[in-house]
């Protein structure tokens, strides 16, 4: 055997071993065994470095550092999970999806764990990439720090698919939780206060071979990709296992609600027989074709729902009512509590929503009241222990001036929150709204945080966003915890932010209502700044899924001199505030006013490619068939009922080589 063919052989040992181990937890040597392997393979590694995999297992004790991690967009976006609390929650859910899909429905429940999500990228079966969450369009590049967790497959073994994503939780089991806290008790340190922070800080930390001590586990359990030939979500989990990847065995197929509750119920009186954190159930359609006819909205699969299990509740005592100022001017009334353990988090404020909130619960000072955590990530305030007022207690009188600048508030009528009117002159809000523009779903400015931009303001060198542009290095230096390599870093950042694309732009300009969607609908629509700025508010409401609400704040926004010399500072410093030609060129109006649906299996293209040829051409997508529908693109398996109602109200139905030759 050659020197290359003994260090493959180790290298493919070692990982079987490692899979034994670490994912079917059924080991066949010692541990001392596999310690002396792996030394053979460094020794041979060290002395032929010809030889280099960048996936050998030797690399799993780390000791890579990463000063800066790398942002890196997701290939397909991940989206978060709409939330539910109740049988009839999920009958209403069901019946928005039967609505939509052909045929029966039956579902996967899959246990929710609590960890930190991750995005795995397999290339020909090597580990390429390892992505967190981020806010869902990119994310941090932590392969280095991911490859050290012994349960991730850095190769992958069966019929595997040329190019994938996997997306899972990084979690911490509680038995190494409850290790690594004897040991920082042990040494004089704090514990770590629950394994889900613990986790999720774990991925960030600069220096691998630390990642490598804590003991990480990897639960996979959402495939993502192009044509992969798996018709069900139960399918997709049981190849994940055939592959080498850690999936939870607790899944199951159900085909009613009531079997979804069943399944529940037994898990949230289970779930703390098991070795991780979870806090409730997802309920995913099986079928893959029908997970695609039905798709998403903005923020969250149609096709599945996370059930959470009973929210964790804590008593404490109400301190004070504070008052935060938002950068569009809304007032958030704050409760300052005592602080309390809940949900292994120390609590100290908690969420009051608005004025009505606090008159409908009778909330005041010094009371004793009952505080939940549950599917949001702020706690909330939900009942007061009237038995527990002090007799002097008075009621609480909301503010009627702002607390930052003094200005009267104002509320809108049909509306919940007080705002404060002073739009150019109320700090927060002037802190706030650019704040926003550097944020990463925005501008993304490296360099630049929300702390540095209020010592911007504070100091004097800035007052609007549009005053960035004209920072100079030498005006930075001075501010505090400000070096000459930072403040370079600040600049560069900030000259960087010209090439961020138009939608982003506008959506960082934070006109009130306009997301990133609605930022992307406007964009397309107009393709630059200058006709949004002179579109009339009834041609606003005529563009796609844009209502008289937004119509009304945009024409407000530019209605105003100052937001108008605003982007022409803008403009003139070089900002992108148009659609760049490169995307121009890959968009036309062929297929302008023209609604499409679009059902079945695609054979040429797959359904998201087909999906973004309709809007690349001015074309819209719908997700039923309705008399506005122009045409049904329809491939194998299209659904008869869908055919039917094609059918009774006479829409043409076009197959993929009929919709390909309208738009060549």
């Amino acid at each position: 055997m050659t020197t290359e063919q003994k260090i493959n052989q180790l290298r493919e040992d070692l990982r079987q071993h490692n899979y034994n181990y670490y994912v079917l937890d059924a080991p066949v040597i010692s541990d001392y065994e596999f310690d002396v392997m792996l030394k053979e393979l460094q020794v041979l590694e060290e002395k032929h470095p010809e030889f280099y995999d960048p996936n050998s297992p030797t690399l799993r004790v780390g000791g890579q550092v990463t000063k800066n991690f790398e942002t890196v967009v997701h290939d397909h976006r991940m989206y978060s999970l709409d939330n539910s609390y109740s049988k009839e929650d999920l009958l209403d859910w069901e019946k928005r999806i039967k609505k939509m899909v052909d045929g029966e429905v039956s579902y996967t429940c899959e246990l929710k764990y609590d960890g930190a999500s991750i995005s795995l990228t397999y290339e020909e079966g090597e580990l390429v990439r390892a992505v967190t969450r981020g806010d869902g369009i990119q994310g941090d590049n932590v392969t280095t720090n991911i490859k050290t967790i012994k349960s991730v497959p850095l190769k992958l073994k069966g019929d595997f698919p040329p190019k994938f994503d996997i997306r899972g939780e990084i979690v911490l089991p509680y038995e190494g939780f409850a290790k690594m806290n004897q040991e920082r008790i042990a040494a004089g340190e704090e514990p770590y206060m629950n394994p889900r922070n613990t986790a999720s800080g774990s991925l960030k930390l600069q220096d691998s071979s630390e990642v490598a001590k804590r003991p990480l586990d990897c639960l996979l359990y959402n495939i993502i990709g192009d044509r992969l030939k798996i018709v069900s979500q139960l399918e997709s989990l049981e190849k994940a296992r055939e592959w080498g990847f850690k999936v939870p065995i607790e899944s199951k197929k159900v085909d009613t609600i009531d079997e979804v509750l069943d399944f529940v119920a037994y898990w949230d009186e289970h779930r703390h027989d098991l070795p991780y954190e979870t806090d409730g159930v997802v309920i995913k359609v099986n079928n893959i074709q029908q997970q695609e006819e039905l798709g998403y909205t903005a923020k969250a699969p149609r096709w599945a729902m996370a059930y959470k299990f009973k929210a964790e509740q804590a008593v404490t005592v109400l301190r004070e009512i504070t008052y935060q100022v938002g950068r569009t001017g809304a007032i958030t009334p704050v409760a300052n509590l005592e602080p309390v353990l809940l949900a292994g988090t120390t609590v100290k404020r908690a969420s009051l929503h608005n004025a009505d909130q606090i008159e409908k619960l009778d909330i005041r000072e010094k009371d004793t009241v009952f505080v939940e955590k549950g599917g949001e990530i702020i706690p909330k305030i939900i009942g007061v222990d009237f038995q527990k007022r002090t007799t002097d207690s008075v009621p609480t009188q909301y503010i009627s001036q702002c607390p930052e600048c003094h200005t009267a508030l104002i509320r809108k009528e049909g509306e919940a929150q007080h705002y404060c009117p002073n739009y150019e002159g109320c700090p927060p809000q002037i802190i706030g709204r650019i704040q926003h523009y550097i944020s990463r779903k925005a501008m993304d400015i490296e360099g630049l945080g929300g702390e540095t931009v209020a010592l911007l303001v504070n100091e004097g060198l800035i007052v609007n966003y549009a005053d960035l542009y004209e920072l100079k290095k030498e005006q930075v230096i001075p501010l505090e915890r400000m070096a000459e390599k930072s403040a370079e870093n600040l600049i560069a950042g900030i000259e960087k932010s010209k090439e961020i694309p138009f939608e982003r732009v506008l959506f960082a300009l934070g006109i009130r209502y306009v997301g990133e969607t609605v930022a992307k609908k406007l964009a397309k629509h107009y393709k630059n700044i200058d006709a949004i700025v002179t579109a009339t508010e009834e041609e606003l409401v005529n563009v796609d899924e844009i209502g008289i609400k937004i119509a009304q704040s945009v024409k407000e926004f530019f209605d105003s001199e100052k937001n108008k010399l605003l982007v022409d500072r803008l403009k003139q410093y070089g900002v992108q505030l148009e659609i760049s030609a490169d995307k121009l060129a890959n968009q036309t109006d062929t297929l302008n006013g023209q609604t499409f649906v679009v059902s079945g299996v695609f054979e040429k293209i797959s359904r998201n490619e087909l999906k973004k040829m309709i809007e690349d051409n001015g074309g819209k997508i719908s997700s039923s068939i309705s008399s506005k529908t122009s045409f049904v693109v329809a491939g194998a398996n299209m659904g008869p009922s869908k055919l039917e109602k094609a059918s009774k109200l006479e829409i043409p139905i076009i197959s993929e080589d009929d919709f390909l030759d309208k738009i060549t």
